[in-house]
């Protein structure tokens, strides 16, 4: 699962890893959150919908943007609060999140970490053979974090493996040294 948090919209795909036949979009939409309301009724309701998704397509996984801004202040704030629900939510449903860095995810879909909104939505389009793009920009960009993170969590898992390997050579190593100062004394 792709999110791509926001107060007043949020952005959600759910995607099928069919191994090398390529991912599917299952499904996707928004989450939109009334400006009429308190931002802790907002938060509220992104927190209860990210549940309900969480229950109705039981995601292995979910992936959203790191976060990055040049916007004012207070919608920074918003936002990141948006994002703690989210996070709260699926870490209540055991969902494990990982993040990617905008400029990872463009590098990892486009080849250019650096791609423009039009190129990204062109590939997700792409990669996931779609007739058209994915609307609004919200729900193409969730897709792409779910595909950015369908394309890294193979590495990272192989990356973790490598460090949890080291780590009990570490300790086996300590082990060693504690008992043979033991058998010194």
């Amino acid at each position: 699962m792709g999110i791509d948090p926001g107060l007043d919209r949020t952005g959600w795909a759910v995607l099928i890893d069919n191994g090398s036949a390529g991912a599917v979009l299952e499904s996707c939409g928004l989450i939109h959150t009334s400006k009429d309301l308190s931002l802790a009724a907002r938060l509220d309701e992104t927190y209860r919908e990210v549940l309900r998704l969480a229950d109705i397509f039981e995601p292995t996984c979910a992936a959203m943007e790191e976060m990055f801004f040049l916007k004012k202040a207070t919608r920074v704030g918003h936002t990141i609060q948006a994002r703690g629900v989210i996070l709260l939510a699926l870490h209540q449903k055991g969902i494990e999140v990982s993040s990617y860095q905008p400029s990872r995810i463009k590098a990892t879909l486009c080849g250019n970490g650096a791609a423009d909104k039009k190129q990204m939505q062109r590939m997700v389009q792409l990669i996931l053979k779609l007739k058209e793009v994915l609307q609004p920009d919200d729900v193409a960009d969730a897709a792409a974090i779910a595909l950015c993170h369908l394309k890294m969590n193979p590495i990272l898992n192989k990356i973790n493996t490598q460090k949890a390997f080291l780590e009990k050579i570490k300790q086996a190593r300590l082990e060693q040294i504690k008992n043979f100062k033991n058998k010194v004394k």
